[in-house]
């Protein structure tokens, strides 16, 4: 739960909760991780790695806990992350359809790697400095 802060008029979330938003983008690194040192594109492995998937889940799961935080700025941020990762992932994949676009697609799943690495990473900074994002 969050405590009220009188003087500033804001909530502050419990220790607990910032420890967790913590694990989440934790989870969301190793995924993008595996991608970037594995044969995957970083935007794949996020999207159907694990640990990513238990992350989402748990964004939706303790998303209430969070409201009028500033923690909930960053549960929107990767909820956000995953679902705009996916639809990315889907329009290449469409592409791969035809031979033309095959490069076109590549450079999207590239970019798109390129991209879940800095929401990750400028998020994760957002909320080691207890800011919003």
């Amino acid at each position: 739960m969050a405590d009220f802060n009188a003087q500033s008029g804001t909530v502050i979330p419990s220790d607990g909760l910032v420890t967790l938003t913590h694990v989440i983008y934790a989870l969301h690194s190793f995924s993008a991780i595996t991608g970037l040192l594995g044969t995957a594109f970083i935007v794949t492995a996020f999207l159907s790695g694990w640990p990513s998937l238990i992350a989402v889940i748990l964004n939706y799961v303790k998303r209430g806990d969070v409201r009028d935080t500033y923690l909930d700025s960053h549960f929107s941020w990767q909820i956000r992350t995953f679902w705009f990762a996916l639809l990315w992932v889907l329009v290449a994949g469409l592409l791969t359809l035809t031979i033309i676009a095959i490069p076109i697609a590549w450079v999207i799943a590239v970019t798109m790697g390129i991209w879940v690495l800095y929401r990750i990473a400028r998020g994760w900074i957002a909320l080691a400095g207890r800011r919003r994002i």
